[in-house]
């Protein structure tokens, strides 16, 4: 470990000094932070009243000569950084050589520490400006730093502290965050004397659970994507599991804790076309960079810093964060693939049922066409309800037998196969681990929208001409934005032109809103681009009008389907991206499997 030393004057001017402790919870993140830069494997933080009375930070790392005690505790003293150099290229959590000046000036302080080249521990006392002796001591290997008694000598200060578990749950939320960042360190957190948190080195992974929760871990996507010197990890929340407030986003740079608008921004972004209304999402996210790239230096509390490359960071966060979310949530090994004529025959063969071609496409029905299944699953799905016939109320069902063969267990898709519909909204189905229920309308609405976004964007949106064009009335205003913006409703798919000076008439809509109420939509579009200009309709307003397009679009609540269309409208969630939540954040589908159904009925007991 490198010497303390006073820094020079020409490199205190370039730091952004004033460390300020304005809380407990100031004091006990800059003592964890050098607990973490000197190596520690093992931390331990004692809090009594909310830290106004004591925090005590102990730990196993390299410790602090005797020579170097009475330096750590003078300003611009740090082993950390010697020149601006270093400075640009801060790889450690503290550099700035305040921060136990700083806890010094406002406590009555206790340091006491053995580095591996000492024979034993050495321990200073300081109350404000006034240090005593080092005196000797036994202690192993690391440094305690006790700081008793904040803002004993400035009472106006003290005045400002909030009630003792207010103080604390800054506390407790500094330590969080310390903890969070390394989960290679073990970490203690006694209140009161009460242990409040245990952590042992762990993984990232557990370590996220340990702090946040299963459910957070179990509700979120993985994140592990890099780009030249840039990688992201950790884990990104589904829009599910959004707050409503920011209480669970942890964003990591080197190991380092920060909060900065452009990464918020890039995240808010990533999320924008999932998360309902004013939800926010959850995240624990580490960027790994060269140091080089980042500049630490910004602000006090450390919190704060600057990007080198602010745009190339901004578009690496946005797209990996977006690739995830928009993954197809899979929760079973297999999709199913396209059936040959040859397994229609031997399904029909074996079960005595016509299979009907996958891509299931139909007159005067959605038109979906999902990817199709592998013999063996529709020979199960057959099997298990070729005995009961839903048009014939009569007929009973009986214990369906296995098609010959196999694993039952790996032909069944991720949302399984359709039971039938629940009061007209929800569709039933069961997979391998138990009971699907489909929210059919939200989970048609997202796929919709999806289609509408890349056949925009592949400048192939289908164009479904009206056997009967529609007529309604309109505002001048209306008319106008018609005559003015041909090419802009050409390219959202809709032909519409004057037909008197009171009324419009629509010719053609796109082809996935065929079933849709072409005037109401025609009016939303028009309303759009009446208030936001056709650019802006076409750009920045893109989404939220296609998405407003596809929620009209969508099956209505009621819509009787046939177990083929539940089918299909199943298969197309499976593959489709975000489809486990519709374009205002709401989930799509719930599972409950089997185990959770055991329980509601009490089987077993």
């Amino acid at each position: 470990m490198n010497a303390i030393k006073l820094l020079p004057d020409l490199l205190i001017s370039q730091i952004a000094a004033g460390e300020v402790i304005e809380r407990p919870a100031a004091a006990l993140k800059e003592m964890l932070e050098n607990s973490v830069d000197a190596a520690a494997t093992e931390i331990s933080a004692q809090l009594f009243q909310g830290g106004t009375k004591l925090i005590r930070v102990a730990d196993n790392g390299t410790g602090i000569s005797l020579d170097d005690m009475v330096l750590a505790l003078s300003r611009h003293a740090t082993s950390k950084i010697s020149s601006l150099e270093d400075l640009q290229n801060v790889a450690s959590l503290g550099f700035r050589g305040e921060a136990l000046a700083s806890i010094a000036a406002v406590s009555r302080l206790i340091l006491a520490s053995r580095n591996a080249e000492e024979k034993h521990a050495w321990r200073i006392e300081t109350e404000g400006t006034r240090f005593s002796r080092p005196e000797p001591m036994a202690r192993n290997n690391g440094t305690t730093v006790e700081m008793h008694d904040l803002y004993f000598n400035t009472p106006a200060r003290r005045k400002f502290l909030k009630s003792e578990a207010t103080e604390f749950s800054h506390c407790e939320e500094a330590f969080r965050r310390i903890a969070l960042g390394r989960a290679d360190i073990a970490f203690t957190l006694q209140h009161n004397g009460t242990v409040r948190s245990h952590l042992r080195a762990a993984d990232t992974g557990t370590r996220i659970a340990a702090i946040l929760g299963e459910e957070f871990s179990q509700s979120s996507v993985s994140i592990d994507e890099q780009a030249a010197d840039l990688r992201l990890s950790g884990l990104a929340a589904l829009p599910a599991y959004s707050r409503s407030a920011r209480d669970a986003q942890y964003f990591f740079v080197n190991g380092r804790f920060v909060r900065d608008k452009l990464i918020a921004h890039a995240l808010r972004e990533a999320y924008r076309d999932v998360l309902h209304l004013d939800r926010h999402p959850a995240f624990v996210l580490f960027l790994e960079m060269n140091p080089g790239g980042v500049d630490v230096n910004v602000h006090p509390t450390k919190t704060e810093v600057r990007f080198r490359d602010p745009r190339a960071l901004h578009q690496f966060i946005f797209h990996a964060i977006n690739k995830a979310l928009a993954a197809p949530k899979r929760t079973t090994s297999a999709l199913m693939p396209a059936i040959s004529n040859q397994e229609q025959t031997a399904i029909q063969a074996e079960t005595g049922q016509v299979v009907p071609p996958f891509p299931y496409s139909r007159q005067n029905t959605m038109q979906l066409v999902p990817p199709a299944g592998i013999a063996q699953s529709q020979a199960m799905y057959n099997a298990l309800f070729s005995p009961f016939n839903p048009d014939s109320p009569g007929e009973k069902s009986v214990d369906p037998p296995l098609p010959a063969g196999g694993d039952e267990n790996q032909c069944v898709p991720a949302l399984g196969f359709a039971l039938g519909q629940l009061l007209g909204t929800y569709i039933l189905s069961q997979n391998n681990r138990g009971l699907v229920i489909v929210d059919m309308h939200a989970a048609h609405e997202r796929i919709l929208y999806e289609k509408l976004k890349l056949a925009l964007d592949n400048r192939d949106l289908a164009v479904q001409p009206l056997l009967i064009p529609a007529i309604f009335q309109a505002t001048g205003l209306d008319i106008a934005i018609v005559e003015e913006n041909p090419a802009a409703l050409r390219e959202l798919g809709f032909e519409i032109s004057v037909f008197s000076l009171s009324t419009l008439v629509i010719r053609a809509v796109p082809g996935t809103l065929k079933d849709a109420d072409v005037v109401r939509v025609a009016r939303e579009v028009l309303s759009d681009i009446r208030e936001f200009g056709a650019s802006q309709a076409l750009t920045t307003r893109r989404n939220e009008l296609l998405s407003t397009m596809a929620c009209h679009g969508a099956i209505r609540a009621n819509r009787r389907l046939a177990l083929p269309e539940m089918n299909a409208l199943l298969r197309e969630i499976e593959t489709t991206e975000r489809g486990s939540q519709c374009n205002h954040g709401r989930p799509t589908w719930f599972e409950i499997n089997s185990s959770d159904l055991d329980k509601m009925f009490m089987r077993g007991r």
